[in-house]
């Protein structure tokens, strides 16, 4: 297996620079890994991972974990939804979790680039939580309402879902 290019590499050079212009949060737990987190309006953080290899540069987002219900549903939501993005696009792992993903050239790699898909990955892990939140996991968010209600917990983090309230 090849090693990692080294810290003072151009291309991570030029990650590292996005990540400080950025002004977000992000750290880099490897010389050539960094960990960004994309603040958001319906799914508050999500962490992004930029790797540089020595071919290529992926970006990698978790967005949340296996549905439990609707699975075909959820993943037809997601290629379909794949058609129209750019830099980067849907994907599952082996246990089901749903992420957005891409790989750009090293030669593609630049603060501009980085600026782009990383817009990208925020504007669909955030515009599409809801979504595959109410698809995937919609029994949950129904019990969780009525948990709350019998409770007089406060309901406020679920009222994009008001619809799915039990009363509703």
């Amino acid at each position: 297996m090849t090693p990692p290019p080294p810290a003072d590499d151009p291309v991570v050079s030029v990650v590292r620079g996005w990540c400080t212009a950025s002004g977000l949060d992000w750290e880099s737990p490897e010389p050539a890994t960094f960990v960004v987190v994309l603040p958001g309006e319906r799914k508050q953080r999500t962490a992004t991972s930029v790797t540089v290899g020595n071919h290529h540069v992926t970006v990698q987002a978790f967005v949340a974990r296996h549905p439990d219900e609707a699975h075909d549903r959820v993943h037809q939501w997601l290629l379909e939804r794949n058609l129209r993005m750019y830099g980067i696009a849907w994907a599952i792992d082996h246990l089901g979790d749903i992420y957005l993903t891409g790989r750009m050239s090293r030669e593609a790699c630049t603060a501009a680039e980085l600026d782009r898909v990383m817009g990208a990955v925020l504007e669909n892990a955030d515009s599409g939580f809801n979504t595959i939140l109410e698809l995937g996991f919609a029994t949950a968010i129904r019990k969780e309402w009525a948990w709350r209600l019998s409770r007089g917990e406060p309901t406020g983090n679920l009222a994009a879902f008001e619809h799915l309230r039990p009363d509703a």
